[in-house]
């Protein structure tokens, strides 16, 4: 990062720390995994926060003099469309609501944390002019490992709009959190994704409920659908969640005041009866109570929210009600916040954020961002990253097993033409073989020997490209509008349309394919008696046997993938909004190629390390490479025809291995 990297950000890169700071300012790719994988808790900078909060009350007082985008006006087509200042926070609450609109599987959680870790760095950058709530719910879901339901289709790299819709829903406690108790489904078992970079699989221990009334034991795990044949493990694991979470009625938001709030938020009086909000201001079903009814919506005779008063269905032995303090209508008139850090938080449900009331601004501020995307890009960076590390030993090993030549790879060769990632490539195949002469058998070796170098280099550059955007655009203010720093003025702008990252997404596709095909010319070469000598598809059993020729319809049938993910998503094109929004960058679409590309270039080369080990076992003599040693004892042994899943299970979980060597 620059120089305005703070001392506070780099507290969290040190060994063994278990915090990264987010301060909108040094929030670095590794940090981001971190956060996502559950490996590290976030900590607010509080010279963040109050940059943040100066951004918020900036933005108030802009609203006076003219109106903003988004705040005073609609959104898209409806640019031009008045907003009265005493509808401001409900034009925000029906902007959250109908842009919630995603659709397709459920966003896995590890990309949902890497979401709301960039979210919150990128708001602690100021610019925004979101309340600061919004910021210390984002870190605390991330502490308390709860997450918002997002939505796989949605975005088109101009905004990740539904996905981040939904979650202000969550964060204003109008849509369920996703409880993360047991496994966690970013640190599989070795079986799922084995190649994933953690140095450790396994399943964590699963968290018990601290709610009121809730079970003692592990609750519903996230990415399993309990069926009827788990009927006792279902009940045991929903006795004390909320109805919403058990796809009961009565906990969507129906018990809201005035179409606008929830009523619990509210404190209103005149709750009393059998779905009466309780003392404390909550939902009955999330205490635990008898009832789990929804409170009836508040008509127009009911109490004013901001008015403090005994709560209806209160005892003398409960804890008193905290009422939330609304913005006075005079207080809206002249554009000024009316939360100040003395006012009273917001209820809240032991094991959840508090709830987060939206005024004015806030929905188009949390809305403008590609934090799914960047986090999306973030993960899939990361762990292409690993896999080309751990093709470098790949290669060297298949180099080794047909007696290749190290010409190619020589550095008076690569000085020549100074191309970064392509040196570095020839470099670490030279020190992953060791010293020694290696001259050949031949006097040239096929292409996937000869140009591993050039086809694997540019993809090693691919991935410092993309680090270097997500770390850009991570650190920050992407909202339109953008308030100045000295909150002089809001510029309207277009710096939410991610063109670099989906350039540099397309770029990193293209990069992998293109070494993940030398990958599977050099499985196809190490089965051919004619290059290494050996036996035809390393095979030792009886003549006609198969050996490993199955491996190169796996390779091809997960290269066939690859090539798929490597179609350029930027090439796309869409037309919205009435015409105003007349392109998209796509990024969102060539994220989630990228993180397909992942599994399928990691099988490529656990297809390639299974043959180049086999292949050395069966040549006189054994390597002095360390990464063969490593391999030999790994995988499993033997030559006879037998399925090979197993060893394309191991030598996948073996790659986050050598790319450590």
């Amino acid at each position: 990062m620059d120089g305005t990297t703070s001392e506070a950000a780099r507290v969290s890169q040190d060994a063994g720390d278990t915090r990264v700071v987010l301060d909108g300012r040094g929030l670095g790719l590794a940090d981001v995994v971190r956060l996502a994988d559950a490996d590290a808790d976030p900590a607010v900078a509080p010279e963040a926060l109050e940059r943040a909060d100066r951004s918020w009350r900036a933005a108030a007082r802009l609203a006076v003099g003219g109106r903003l985008y988004g705040r005073g006006t609609g959104v898209g087509a409806h640019r031009s469309v008045p907003v009265d200042s005493h509808d401001e926070t409900e034009h925000g609450l029906r902007l959250l609501r109908s842009h919630a609109g995603g659709a397709g599987a459920l966003v896995p959680v590890r990309q949902v944390r890497a979401m709301l870790a960039i979210r919150a760095n990128q708001l602690l950058a100021g610019g925004s002019g979101i309340q600061p709530a919004f910021v210390t719910a984002l870190a605390e879901a991330l502490r308390l490992r709860v997450h918002p339901a997002v939505s796989e289709y949605g975005g088109l790299g101009t905004g990740d709009l539904t996905a981040l819709a939904q979650t202000g829903l969550t964060l204003m406690g109008e849509h369920p959190w996703r409880p993360d108790v047991g496994e966690h489904p970013w640190r599989p078992d070795v079986g799922e994704h084995p190649w994933h970079p953690d140095t450790d699989n396994a399943p964590r221990p699963a968290p018990t409920s601290t709610r009121p009334g809730g079970p003692t034991g592990p609750a519903v795990m996230p990415g399993r659908r309990l069926g009827d044949g788990d009927r006792p493990e279902r009940e045991a694991a929903l006795a004390g969640l909320p109805a919403q979470w058990r796809g009961e009625p009565g906990g969507t938001g129906a018990d809201r005041a005035t179409a606008v709030l929830p009523r619990q938020w509210r404190g209103d009086e005149g709750a009393a009866g059998p779905g009466a909000v309780p003392a404390a201001g909550l939902p009955a079903q999330w205490r635990g109570a008898d009832s789990e009814e929804p409170h009836p919506a508040t008509g127009p005779s009911a109490a004013p929210a901001d008015r403090p008063g005994p709560q209806a269905g209160a005892t003398s032995s409960g804890p008193p009600a905290r009422v939330i303090a609304h913005e006075p209508p005079a207080a809206r008139e002249r554009g000024l916040p009316a939360p100040t850090p003395s006012d009273p938080p917001a209820p809240g449900v032991p094991g959840l954020p508090a709830p987060v009331l939206p005024g004015p601004g806030d929905a188009l501020a949390l809305l403008s961002s590609n934090a799914l995307t960047l986090g999306q890009a973030a993960l899939a960076c990361h762990d292409l990253d690993v896999l080309l590390r751990a093709g470098h030993a790949v290669a060297a090993l298949s180099l080794e097993a047909v007696s290749g030549s190290a010409d190619a790879y020589a550095a008076e060769v690569h000085a020549l033409r100074p191309y970064p990632g392509v040196a570095r490539a020839a470099a670490e195949v030279r020190r992953l073989l060791g010293p020694g002469e290696r001259p050949g058998a031949r006097v040239q070796d096929p292409f996937g020997f000869r140009a591993f170098p050039q086809a694997h280099g540019p993809a090693l550059d691919a991935v410092d490209a993309l680090r270097r955007i997500v770390e850009v655009e991570a650190n920050c203010p992407s909202e339109n509008p953008l308030i100045a720093p000295d909150g002089t003025a809001a510029y309207h702008h277009g710096g939410f349309y991610a063109a670099p990252l989906g350039l540099a997404l397309d770029a990193l596709n293209l990069a992998v394919l293109q070494t993940a095909q030398l990958s599977a010319a050099r499985l196809a070469a190490l089965g051919r008696p004619g290059l290494t000598g050996l036996p035809a598809f390393l095979a030792a059993g009886p003549a006609g046997s198969s050996g490993t020729m199955i491996l190169e319809y796996t390779a091809n049938s997960a290269l066939a993938e690859l090539r798929s993910c490597a179609a350029p998503a930027s090439a796309g094109h869409a037309v919205l909004s009435h015409g105003l929004e007349e392109a998209a960058s796509f990024a969102s679409q060539a994220a989630r190629q990228s993180l397909r590309a992942v599994d399928a270039y990691a099988t490529v080369l656990a297809c390639e390390l299974v043959s180049a080990v086999r292949a050395l076992r069966l040549r006189p003599g054994e390597p002095d490479a360390v990464a063969f040693a490593v391999a030999d004892a790994a995988l499993p042994a033997g030559t006879e025809d037998r399925p090979l899943t197993a060893d394309v299970t191991a030598a996948a979980a073996l790659l986050r291995v050598l790319a450590g060597l």
